[in-house]
């Protein structure tokens, strides 16, 4: 009885690690998306990945922090900060270009965007809140949502878990 009691444990313990011997790391469960926009916005809003999934989507490419060239899909940013009524183009002129952006994380890191960083008006760089990596949902430790900019050298503005963005003024 007890043999067969080792024998029924190994076969779990193999079981458990199949995903693993064959390259694949097990999915915890994916993590309600929830999103906050809040601050010198006209509308704050709570979005939730059905809110998100309304906005215009494009895919990117760009490498990660290790250098592995990936295609990320998602909105531009801006889309997400227009639904709060931020103004861009002809209403991000005088007061307004004392506004900026804080992308806040579930864990506390946080990283600040001047808002023409995000304007077409003002450049051709784009940043995503991305939801999705080669085709698949963000896993538990980037997502569900993260910020992804293409052409950045640095990566410390990659804010992943992203949950919130908030308008700011600067004094």
């Amino acid at each position: 009885m007890i043999h067969l009691r080792r024998v029924c444990f190994v076969i779990g313990v193999f079981v458990a690690l199949l995903p693993t011997i064959y390259g694949q790391t097990p999915q915890g469960p994916t993590p309600e998306t929830s999103l906050s926009v809040s601050g010198e916005v006209e509308r704050p809003l709570k979005l939730t990945a059905a809110d998100l999934g309304n906005l215009p989507r494009r895919a990117v490419r760009a490498k990660d922090h290790d250098g592995k060239e990936s295609e990320y899909e998602g909105s531009p940013l801006i889309e997400v900060l227009k639904l709060a009524g931020v103004k861009f183009g002809e209403g991000l002129r005088g007061k307004n270009l004392a506004l900026y952006l804080v992308v806040e994380a579930s864990d506390g890191y946080r990283a600040v965007y001047a808002l023409p960083e995000l304007d077409p008006a003002y450049t051709d760089k784009i940043i995503m809140l991305v939801d999705k990596r080669d085709g698949k949902a963000l896993d538990a430790k980037e997502g569900p949502l993260r910020i992804v900019v293409p052409d950045e050298k640095m990566h410390a503005r990659w804010v992943r878990q992203v949950t919130g963005l908030v308008i700011r003024r600067a004094q």
